[in-house]
């Protein structure tokens, strides 16, 4: 791990960091072909590059049920429970999270409000092939089905290990897929998986949201079909961030930092403490831990290329480093972690107190993992019920509440010099001021129809509107 030293008064910088924020131009471009070739020929591209980058031949890509059952059977019950008890803990988290729609009166009868609606359907990414994710189907199914969502589509590349006529997904995945109320699964993975869920084949109908983890071609597919779909985010690799003081323990630390580190050779760690013998001795720790890993190749060299060490001349600043790395996860081992929460801006998931292992987050706390990396927490949230549901404002006027509103709309259209917003409102005074026959056609003839939109005489019924409103 590298080491950034600040010196007093001096603070840790986006630029001293080693982030890349943007994906290649080579692999935008690249799941760009592919987006505009699954859009052209649907299930025909989906098969040929199946057979390019699965090495598997697919007539169906939609997993059957039986095959789902029959790849449960036999499954270790510790597991399932473990997974149960995950689903129900996650599920309870996200029920918190929902939101009622809500309607509010005023005074003059005016009914406003918001009306809270789930997408109809949601396709959830879930990375596959070499691995398998239970974990990440719960986190993406869960929130959905919690939010209302009707249909639950989850892609998945198939296994290349299946076995001719074998479920070609991991029934650790089969399973969380059936606790997670998934309604679809297709074995299809990559870009061309994202396309299919956007846009919609013969065999695959589209969706209106799309979410969970993927490699670098996944997360420019996912970027280049935002708009004509919803995404959750953009994800890069995973990240933590360990604040630690001198109370917390070396090798605690290490194994946590060793614990974000093993996912992907690009997983990026950091140690930010005031504390340089302590960071010394997390060094010796790690270098006491790695050869214990079954994937110490991986683990390795994230720390080495990844990883970076901030020695901070005080905790102000050490927190400071905290909220300008703006971490996926964030762990704080301090003394006193919990009164440190407040000054924490910017983190996805805050993990407080050294009991506080950020791999319970991952699997069975309840908060959601799927959260934002790569420096965008400062302004990004975690997955939540929030992404299924759409929003709508519900705007209700009486006559008493047009009469009321329609002199400061009409002046700030004529500010606009928008003449036909102006006589939107204008026309709906008229027919509550003259009657209803004043804005027949025949009536509007005779009428000065630029006074209907901007009248002259309501400067004085705009002020006194404000005062009564005050």
């Amino acid at each position: 791990m590298r080491t950034i030293e600040l010196a007093p008064g001096e603070q840790l910088s986006a630029s001293m960091l080693t982030r890349e924020g943007v994906l290649p131009a080579d692999i935008t471009a690249a799941a760009q072909q592919i987006i505009d070739t699954v859009r052209a020929e649907g299930d025909e591209a989906l098969r040929r590059y199946s057979r390019e980058f699965d090495g598997v031949e697919l007539e169906s890509f939609r997993l059957p049920q039986e095959q789902i059952d029959a790849a449960l059977e036999g499954l270790d019950p510790a597991f399932l429970a473990s997974l149960e008890k995950a689903a129900a803990q996650i599920r309870d988290f996200h029920e918190r999270e929902v939101q009622q729609s809500w309607f509010t009166t005023r005074a003059d009868g005016t009914m406003l409000g918001v009306k809270v609606t789930p997408v109809a359907a949601a396709g959830i990414y879930v990375p596959g092939g070499r691995a398998q994710y239970p974990s990440t189907v719960l986190m993406n199914a869960v929130p959905a089905k919690v939010a209302g969502v009707e249909r639950v589509v989850m892609v998945t590349p198939p296994q290349r290990t299946a076995e001719p006529g074998a479920c070609p997904i991991s029934p650790y995945t089969l399973a969380a897929a059936k606790v997670g109320g998934v309604d679809e699964i297709y074995t299809i993975g990559g870009a061309q998986a994202v396309a299919a869920l956007a846009y919609g084949t013969a065999s695959i109908p589209r969706v209106e949201k799309i979410t969970g983890p993927g490699n670098a071609y996944v997360a420019a597919a996912k970027r280049l079909v935002s708009g004509d779909v919803g995404i959750d985010m953009v994800a890069g690799p995973s990240e933590v961030c360990v604040l630690a003081d001198a109370t917390a323990k070396p090798a605690v630390v290490a194994a946590d930092l060793m614990a974000q580190a093993e996912h992907d050779p690009l997983a990026a760690c950091y140690l930010v403490t005031c504390d340089a013998a302590f960071a010394a001795e997390v060094e010796r720790a790690l270098g006491e831990l790695l050869p214990a890993s079954p994937r110490e190749d991986i683990t390795r060299t994230s720390l080495d290329d990844q990883g970076t060490v901030v020695i901070a001349p005080d905790m102000p600043t050490a927190v400071a480093a905290v909220n300008t790395i703006a971490p996926e996860h964030l762990e704080l081992h301090c003394d006193n972690a919990l009164g440190l929460l407040g000054s924490i801006r910017n983190a996805g998931a805050i993990f407080v107190g050294a009991w506080s292992s950020e791999p319970l987050g991952d699997y069975v706390a309840g908060p959601n993992h799927t959260l934002p990396t790569g420096g965008t927490a400062a302004f990004s949230n975690p997955l939540s019920v929030d992404d299924f549901v759409k929003k709508s404002s519900v705007i209700c006027y009486t006559p008493e509440g047009l009469l009321a509103d329609a002199p400061a709309t009409q002046r700030l259209a004529q500010a606009e010099g928008l003449w036909a917003h102006a006589l939107s409102a204008g026309l709906r005074r008229r027919a509550l001021e003259l009657g209803d026959a004043s804005v027949d056609i025949a009536a509007l003839r005779e009428a000065d129809l630029t006074a209907v939109a901007w009248p002259e005489d309501d400067a004085q019924t705009v002020v006194r509107g404000a005062k009564q409103d005050s």
